[in-house]
């Protein structure tokens, strides 16, 4: 039997939602009195400064409109988790976001609770091969899940959006290890299973704003109109990469989890109502462009870096330092005074090897830890920590011959409201999206 996935234009609150899911059949095999539970996507958070969340965070419009069907069919216990990225032991900033984001409206209004998984207890969860990710106990124990991303791209992965959305309820030594440095068993082979011990699910992915060059407020945010939904999660993710321009083969976690299932990934065996995919498709990009052998971002190539390797991110880069190599970057650009570096090579993640440079910068403790005893390294500057310090990978900067800004780092923080500027005087990107009045 065909795998049902609907895609409508998003036009009006509630009925573009009611719409979505009517056409899917979403909430047809939603048992009575059910424990619900919602998984938003809040890739990151900022209590600091107003930054761009359109096609970066899960909009409080549509999350609001599950809630208010949830209910029409007498649904009492609903829960709203997440586990944004952030400092260990922080539990302010995710406060901030709920009530930011109106979920404490939400509560006093509906009855809704909003919770921070790294506050609640993680189980064991073997998802084959005796491989073991603990995830959060409340959505295992849950009787039915409605998971709402957003439409959107991810370097790594190529798209995030209903599996992937999953990885936030897992803890963070989990995370770290689904970027392991094994070939096989990497990145797409343990977000290919992480829906596998998930209860019924209904799938909305949130397209109101799409984003390429995703997952972050420095990709490209797009107002975009569109949702799709399906009580299948991976036919939901087939078809939203199909709208996000992209094939299924780029997204290797949609191959793996349908090859897990024994499924064909081509849409062969999906059936799509409502809109046609070529009728809201377009091409959003999702790798960050390279030089051509994969050593300088393009950027820095186009700039004329020259005695400077930065080769491109893997899919061993985990999370947490795949901010901090942001904010590194960003630095070596403002220090670049066209002088070529003293032959420099920069290693990130868990895998990369050196390549005979003068200088080895190994950037986080993976790299340091992999690469302690190599005899291939001339000079090595290790900046360890998980993830690194900031003033840690200043002083290795420096020591290296890269006199980047401590401003730079110490007002990292503060980055992201930044990229508010690119948005400035657009009405399309509409704030109240991500409140509950």
């Amino acid at each position: 039997m065909s795998k049902l996935v609907s895609i409508v234009r998003y036009e009006k609150p509630l009925e573009s939602v009611r719409k979505a899911i009517d056409l899917c059949h979403g909430l047809d095999h939603l048992p009575s009195k059910a424990k619900v539970y919602i998984k938003p996507n809040i890739v990151i958070w900022n209590t600091l400064v107003k930054f761009p969340k359109w096609g970066v965070i899960t909009t409080s419009r549509v999350i609001e409109d599950v809630v208010v069907l949830l209910k029409e069919r007498g649904i009492d216990d609903i829960t709203i988790g997440e586990g944004i990225v952030t400092k260990a032991k922080d539990t302010e900033t995710p406060a901030h976001a709920f009530e930011s984001l109106g979920y404490n409206t939400l509560n006093k209004r509906y009855g809704v609770k909003a919770i921070n998984v790294f506050e609640r207890e993680f189980e064991e969860v073997d998802v084959g091969d005796g491989d073991i990710l603990r995830f959060n106990a409340d959505i295992l124990h849950s009787d039915f899940v409605v998971d709402i991303p957003v439409l959107k791209t991810h370097a790594q992965t190529a798209v995030t959006l209903g599996i992937k959305n999953l990885k936030g309820m897992i803890d963070i030594d989990s995370r770290k290890k689904s970027h392991g440095a094994d070939p096989v068993k990497n990145l797409n082979y343990y977000v290919a299973k992480l829906y596998e011990p998930m209860p019924p699910m209904l799938v909305l992915l949130d397209g109101i704003y799409t984003n390429a060059l995703g997952p972050s407020f420095d990709g490209r945010l797009k107002r975009s109109n569109i949702l799709v939904a399906s009580s299948d999660i991976l036919s939901a993710d087939l078809v939203g990469a199909k709208v996000l321009g992209i094939d299924p083969t780029e997204a290797q976690h949609l191959v793996n989890a349908a090859a897990n299932q024994g499924r064909p990934h081509d849409l062969s065996d999906v059936e799509v109502v409502g809109e046609t995919i070529e009728s809201v498709a377009s091409r959003h990009e999702h790798a960050f462009p390279y030089s051509e052998d994969g050593s300088l971002p393009l950027p820095f190539a186009k700039m004329g870096v020259q005695g400077l390797a930065y080769y491109k991110y893997d899919l061993s880069m985990c999370t947490y330092c795949a901010g901090l190599n942001v904010v590194a970057l960003q630095a070596i650009a403002s220090a670049w005074k066209g002088e070529p570096f003293d032959d420099i090579e920069v290693l990130t993640g868990k895998a990369m090897q050196p390549q005979g440079r003068k200088k080895t910068i190994l950037l986080g403790k993976c790299m340091c830890d992999l690469h302690k005893d190599n005899p291939n390294i001339q000079e090595k500057i290790e900046v360890k920590g998980c993830p690194p310090a900031p003033q840690v990978l200043i002083k290795a900067m420096h020591k290296a011959g890269i006199m980047v800004d401590p401003a730079v780092f110490q007002n990292m923080d503060k980055a992201p409201g930044l990229y508010m500027k690119r948005y400035e005087g657009k009405p399309e990107y509409d704030e109240s999206f991500y409140t509950v009045s």
